[in-house]
Order: C-alpha cells, then structure tokens, then sequence
C-alpha cells in the first residue's frame, strides 16, 4: 500500500474514531439529563427537543395554577423504605365519606402537585381519598437513579401495602399514574398486589425504556439510534445493574387479570399514543381506552375534561 492510500485509511480511522466518541459523549450526557438524579445543566432548547412539549399558553398557565393550588392543600407526609433500602415519600389527602382511594404516581422530573393538580378537586369531588407518591430519585424520595418503571414498579407495590393497611374499610383502590407514572403502574400489573385494589387508571404511559428512548432518539432528537442505543443501554445497565428491556407494560399486561383504563393523546409527540394501542393489545384483563384527539403528552384532561371525567366515573361504577 503506498504512502497516499495509507493516509487516507488512516484519516478514515481517525474520522471513525472521532465520531463514536462524539457519539458516547452524546449518549452519556442525554442518559445523566434521563436517569441521574442531579440533571445536568440542560439549555431550553434541548430539553424542548426532547419532549416537543406544547407551547399552549392556556394550558401551561391552567397547569401552573391548579399545582399551586394542589401542593398548597393540606396533607401528611408519608415515608418507607422501598424493597431497595431507598426512602419513599407521599402525600395523603384523605376525603370525608370516602368511597375510594387513588395511589397515583406522577412522571418524569415532574411532581405529584404538577401532575395532578387538574384532576384533583374532581378527584375530591367525587370522594377519592388520594396518595400521592413522589417517584425515587425525585424531590423528597431518594435514590440515584430514575429508572423508568423498572425499579418503580416495586415502589408502588409497596406503597399499595401500606394503603392496603391503612384501608380499615377495605375501600376500593385503583393504581393512577401519567407518563412514566402510567408506565409504573402498568409495570407493577402483575405484581401481588392487595385485594384492595380493584383496577389501574393509565394516562399516556410508554411501553419500556428502550422504546421511549429509541422513539425520543430518532423521532425528536434525529440521531442514528443503532450506535447509540446500545450506548444508552450500556449506560442503563451500568446504572441499574440490569437491561432496559427486564421488564416492559406489555410483559406485565399479558400476566393481569386486573381491569385497566387506558388513557392517551393522539398528539402526543413525547410518548406515541401507539404505545397505549399496544399495550391495550396485550391487556389479558378486562379494558377500556378513551383516546383524545389534538391531545398532546399530558394534555387528555385539559383538552376532553367532560370525556375524561365520564370515563373515569364508568370505570369506578363498573370496578368498585
């Protein structure tokens, strides 16, 4: 080989080279802003690549006040200690002549006032006595890692318990969670879960982590998703000790005999509504699923509150 073609092989080594390491930064830097508990600085027009979150100002102004309005209400803070040895946090609003009561678990970097803060005065409304956990990792709950419904699942068995022991009555009790939090409930389906819980309640939940991350990846992001997916997956298994595929909602569906109600946005450029399409395939126990046009990630409530509240109510009449 002349001295000509050498150089150009080893430009091409060099280029190579180069790219899988831009690529590995890449990955480990959008794998700290999704799994690390302390998120590294994230400008804002990355993290709206990201979730290609609306920017409905009545929305986000309705969002911003109910949550206020929400965190400000009186409650109990509640703490356990997770299967793990993390220490779990939640809140506890009961209601006077309670008739159910709802563990719901909130998404991704988010809260439990922010992520139930619209529905929560119907939830009153309607006499459900509500935990509201706050997910490892985030706020008051330790842990150093989110991890995706994965760990979760687990959490949320254990907080069903500790319902299930403070539920003299043997109320009716339904697991709730949007986004991550759907995802968590529906990963915790076939868990042994108390009597005491009659069904799961699931707004736009992803069917694993390795599916939202190839759908963010590619859909939101526009990067090659073959190289750097096994990065990321690297990067999981690394953090958590075990793959991004252990466990997903439709493992966790095909084992359930519980009924689930199945909520999401037609819009929704964060999590596709095709996740619930699928997961509502896999669902071996009884289901419903009110799918909301122009809804995007988070928004069914906002956009069909009529809708979603009746759908709510036919569930709880046919479940309690």
């Amino acid at each position: 080989m002349d001295k000509e073609k050498i150089g150009i092989a080893a430009a091409a080594v060099t280029a190579m080279g180069s790219g899988i390491a831009v690529s590995w930064l890449t990955t480990k830097y959008l794998m700290r802003i999704a799994m690390d508990r302390e998120t590294p600085r994230t400008p804002k027009t990355i993290s709206r690549m990201i979730t290609r979150g609306t920017e409905d100002n009545a929305f986000l102004q309705y969002l911003k006040s109910t949550a206020e309005e929400l965190k400000a209400r009186e409650n109990t803070l509640v703490e356990l200690m997770s299967n793990d040895g993390e220490l779990l946090s939640a809140h506890w609003i009961p209601c006077t002549g309670a008739e159910r009561i709802l563990i719901a678990m909130h998404g991704w970097r988010s809260t439990w006032y922010r992520d139930f803060g619209m529905i929560s005065s119907f939830a009153e409304q309607e006499k459900c006595s509500v935990l509201y956990a706050e997910q490892r990792s985030m706020n008051r709950s330790s842990g150093d890692y989110i991890g995706f419904g994965l760990l979760e699942r687990f959490d949320c068995l254990a907080w069903a318990e500790w319902v299930s022991e403070h539920n003299p009555d043997h109320l009716p009790v339904y697991l709730c969670g949007v986004s991550m939090g759907a995802s968590t409930v529906l990963m915790a389906a076939d868990l042994d879960l108390p009597e005491d819980i009659h069904g799961i309640i699931a707004d736009c939940g992803f069917t694993s982590p390795s599916a939202v991350w190839k759908h963010i990846a590619t859909d939101n992001l526009h990067l090659p998703t073959g190289i750097n997916s096994r990065m990321a997956e690297l990067v999981f298994r690394r953090n958590l000790d075990m793959d991004w595929d252990a466990w997903t909602t439709v493992d966790a569906l095909k084992h359930t005999s519980l009924p689930v109600l199945f909520i999401h946005g037609t819009d929704d450029h964060f999590v596709p509504v095709t996740m619930t399409y699928e997961n509502c395939k896999a669902c071996a126990g009884p289901h419903r699923l009110l799918v909301v046009p122009g809804a995007d990630h988070g928004m069914s409530y906002f956009i069909a509150k009529e809708e979603y509240e009746q759908a709510l109510k036919n569930f709880w009449q046919e479940y309690d």
